[in-house]
């Protein structure tokens, strides 16, 4: 069953939101919540007033897991317990994320950015554009270089594609410069940007991505 972290309180809708949200999807291990802690130094460095609202099956592990990190402020991460289909909630009824994003907006006013990361998903995990504005998705090279060829709506649909843990490719047998090329190919040329979130590579080419399309215009 689909339940609140008992922390978080719902508050009422606010309409506009003040803080623009972004969703990060992707596949169990695929390294989302470490692209989260690897961003939040970076845009925090730049003055970005940052939030952020996990997804689990039935626990707060990834919540637990930033309080714990130092990098943030605790009392701006919230949890939200997806049930069994973590799909459901950035997606099909996006409800109980909005009250998250809601509850930190109002804790909150001077926030630039709320990040909602999904429970981790399938290849055909979409965010809801009621929920975010924009949204990315997380493969790694670990799951293997024919994931692009799959097609799975998270690769050809999230504003930016990340293609985590480069750095593993010689040691998983991936011809990393083929899965790229690929990966290109079935986005039609969309954003696209390699990383190895533990090393910190290529961590400020995704959070360009987000000042330009969402911080920016806003």
């Amino acid at each position: 069953m689909n339940a609140l972290s008992p922390r978080l309180s719902p508050a009422p809708a606010m309409s506009p939101p003040n803080a623009a949200r972004i969703g990060i999807g992707g596949p169990v291990g695929s390294g989302k919540t470490a692209l989260i802690e690897a961003l939040l130094p970076v845009l925090q460095a730049r003055g970005v007033s940052v939030a952020v609202v996990t997804n689990d099956l039935v626990t707060a592990e990834d919540a637990e897991r930033l309080r714990r990190s130092g990098i943030i402020d605790p009392a701006r991460v919230l949890a939200v317990e997806a049930g069994a289909c973590p799909h459901t909630v950035i997606r099909e009824d996006p409800t109980l994320n909005m009250l998250a994003a809601d509850e930190l907006d109002a804790r909150f006013p001077e926030l630039d950015l709320v990040i909602i990361e999904s429970g981790g998903d399938n290849l055909a995990s979409t965010f809801s554009l009621d929920l975010v504005d924009w949204w990315i998705f997380v493969i790694d090279v670990a799951g293997g270089g024919d994931i692009p060829r799959k097609r799975g709506p998270g690769v050809l649909q999230c504003d930016l594609l990340v293609v985590n843990k480069v750095d593993l490719a010689p040691h998983v047998g991936v011809d990393l410069d083929v899965m790229l090329e690929e990966a290109r190919h079935v986005r039609g040329g969309r954003p696209l940007v390699a990383t190895a979130c533990r090393a910190g590579l290529n961590i400020d080419q995704v959070a360009d991505a987000i000042a330009d399309a969402v911080l920016l215009r806003r």
